[in-house]
């Protein structure tokens, strides 16, 4: 893992925002109090419920991303609208989360889904790690699969305000002058070269992208610290430096969080992204490979 905050069995080091397939095995093995939620999800198939049944971490609880880890909106807000912090929490209370728990969040997306869930759940006071390489880092540890429909006695989570770690599409706007505004997204679709799910195809202006890519190894796994590290110097990104990043949706751009936050980075999310910039009149786009 990025941070080499490996911990021991049955316990969870602090030093790091992943853990892996041999450590999530331990600590399930420990009796320590830990939720386990699967939230597979893509663009192409929002509802991964059918993946989740057939075969997921004993214990884990399905999460469907586009309707507990988001809300629905008009097509100016974006495709995924942050959920209320009250919405957030009668989610997790659902899946079982009590006051203490530590949440272990993983998906069969290089992380995506789970990004997510640990941007949400950190702001609203959560201990929330992801399963470095997801699902199939389990499997490919010979780890036992489960294929039942997890429903778990409710929990009593209370979550703080969420919200925080947001920021507006005008603040968004203004960003490339004070900060650094990184778009996550392909690069093709950075340079507007192909849009195939927003009215217009290219980017905010002043935007620089970074791919997802460019921190997961051929596995899905996250990069050491030193490579992360150098993947942001590259771009300008340097301590005291304001950072924020957006994708197609707010999904992509958490991944960029998480990876930011494992490295020493604070870094906002533009929750609207490029799927409420495209649908809002009179905002300026940008082409080509250059931030304009």
């Amino acid at each position: 893992m990025a941070g080499d905050g490996s911990s021991s069995p049955g316990t969870l080091g602090i030093m790091s925002n992943f853990v892996s397939a041999a450590e999530l095995k331990d600590l399930l093995s420990s009796g320590s109090p830990v939720r386990v939620i699967d939230v597979r999800w893509s663009l192409d198939r929002p509802d991964g419920c059918g993946e989740y049944l057939s075969g997921h971490v004993p214990g884990a609880v399905f999460v469907p991303l586009h309707t507990e880890l988001a809300t629905h909106g008009e097509a100016a807000d974006g495709r995924h609208p942050l959920p209320s912090t009250e919405e957030l929490q009668n989610a997790a209370r659902r899946w079982g989360v009590n006051h203490g728990d530590i949440v272990i969040a993983y998906d069969d997306s290089k992380g995506l889904g789970a990004a997510r869930a640990w941007w949400l759940l950190r702001q609203a006071g959560v201990d929330v790690r992801v399963l470095d390489g997801g699902i199939r880092a389990w499997k490919a540890a010979g780890f036992e699969i489960a294929t039942d429909d997890v429903v778990p006695v409710p929990g009593d989570a209370v979550l703080e305000e969420i919200g925080a770690d947001a920021i507006s599409i005008d603040e968004a706007a203004a960003f490339p002058e004070s900060g650094i505004l990184l778009d996550a997204r392909a690069p093709e679709r950075y340079r507007g070269e192909t849009e195939p799910y927003d009215p217009a195809a290219g980017h905010i202006p002043g935007a620089l992208n970074v791919p997802m890519a460019a921190y997961l190894d051929a596995d899905g796994k996250i990069l050491d610290t030193d490579t992360l590290q150098q993947t942001f110097a590259g771009v300008g990104v340097t301590p005291g430096i304001p950072v924020a990043a957006y994708c197609g949706s707010g999904v992509t751009a958490a991944h960029t969080a998480l990876v930011a936050d494992e490295v020493g980075i604070p870094l906002k999310v533009y929750p609207g992204s490029w799927s409420q910039w495209s649908n809002t009149p009179g905002r300026p786009v940008a082409t080509g490979d250059q931030p304009g």
